[in-house]
């Protein structure tokens, strides 16, 4: 059992005690429901409400539906422009034996992601996003996953984790037989938390230790091994299986999720990939040489796509987007724009 926190929302439409109390009785019913939770289990609950809230605390509607024993909390959220009016949210923190990925929050009235009659039909949604390293992936799928209540899945941290194990114990990455003998005793798992993935490699958080150009390096090469692939895709499905998810990757439409209603490849020239990279590294602090990068880009996709294994290649389906001349809010709105045509079929 470990400690999760479930995210939840909801609006009012006037500033009583009644409504105040009434709509976040709702919402915590709908969470308790969602994650089949008992009162008992809660920890603690911090709720927030907008500042043009002011007719009752939130936390008393807990304390109306027997939640006696959590620690309560109410603060006011800080304004900002264009945000929603009269909201309420609560963090619920939870005593819980799921994974953090597999707890479901809630939104309701005006702080649904999407229409109520589009929400409904949400649900079992996947997203696959497909591409080369640096084509942008990770970064508009983190901002999807946000918009539209999906659970975000960056297979290539899965990856990187196999990865990064074999560089630590001296395992050859270019050596099936080394890495499938290895993979029994290889433990990743993913978990959200707070919106955040994080990677756990053996129970021990490598969420920044596998960005490395080395770890890169290192999952390219292990990705390619049949036993590798079998264990993760596996994992894989099995998020999706339990939850609306977007996964991105270099075979999920083709490979791991090839019954998902949006399907993207996304691509974009190497060296604007490596420009990318360069600026991440440097406002990390890191100097980058972009030439070399580059270079080091060009041959990661030359193996991806060559590779007999699931090669880098986008599905029959897919929408293709180039991304070269795109900025991420142009990026974030063309997938948004599939999913939300698909969630209306």
């Amino acid at each position: 059992m470990a400690a999760r926190c479930i995210r939840g929302a909801v609006t009012v439409d006037n500033d009583t005690a009644a409504e105040v109390w009434a709509k976040t009785e709702s919402m915590l019913g709908e969470i308790i429901r969602c994650n089949n939770i008992a009162p008992e289990d809660i920890i603690s609950i911090l709720f927030t409400a907008t500042n043009d809230i002011k007719s009752a605390y939130p936390a008393v509607a807990a304390r109306k539906m027997g939640i006696t024993e959590a620690s309560l909390m109410c603060a006011q959220e800080m304004y900002v422009e264009g945000s929603l009016r009269r909201c309420i949210r609560a963090e619920v923190t939870i005593e819980s034996g799921k994974p953090q990925s597999g707890m479901r929050h809630v939104y309701l009235g005006g702080a649904q992601v999407l229409r109520p009659d589009l929400v409904k039909k949400s649900e079992g949604i996947s997203v696959a996003i497909d591409g080369p390293a640096g084509s942008g992936k990770s970064t508009v799928a983190k901002l999807l996953a946000e918009k539209y209540n999906l659970i975000y899945v960056d297979t290539g941290a899965m990856y990187r984790a196999v990865g990064l194990y074999c560089m630590e114990h001296g395992i050859d990455p270019d050596s099936r037989r080394e890495v499938s003998e290895a993979m029994p005793g290889i433990s990743v798992n993913v978990e959200n938390s707070m919106g955040m993935q994080r990677i756990f490699l053996d129970g021990r958080d490598v969420t920044s230790d596998i960005r490395t150009q080395e770890a890169a390096a290192y999952a390219s090469k292990v990705a390619a091994i049949p036993e590798v692939r079998s264990a993760l895709v596996a994992m894989q499905r099995e998020i999706a299986k339990n939850s609306s998810v977007i996964m991105d990757g270099r075979d999920i439409g083709t490979n791991v999720l090839t019954d998902a209603r949006v399907k993207v490849y996304l691509d974009a020239d190497a060296y604007e990939r490596a420009r990318r990279r360069c600026k991440e590294l440097e406002e990390k602090g890191i100097k980058a040489d972009i030439e070399k990068i580059a270079e080091e880009i060009r041959q990661r996709d030359e193996y991806d796509k060559n590779r007999q294994c699931n090669p880098l290649t986008a599905a029959a389906d897919a929408v293709i987007i180039n991304t070269t001349d795109m900025d991420i809010e142009q990026v974030q709105q063309a997938i948004g724009s599939l999913i939300e045509k698909a969630l209306l079929r």
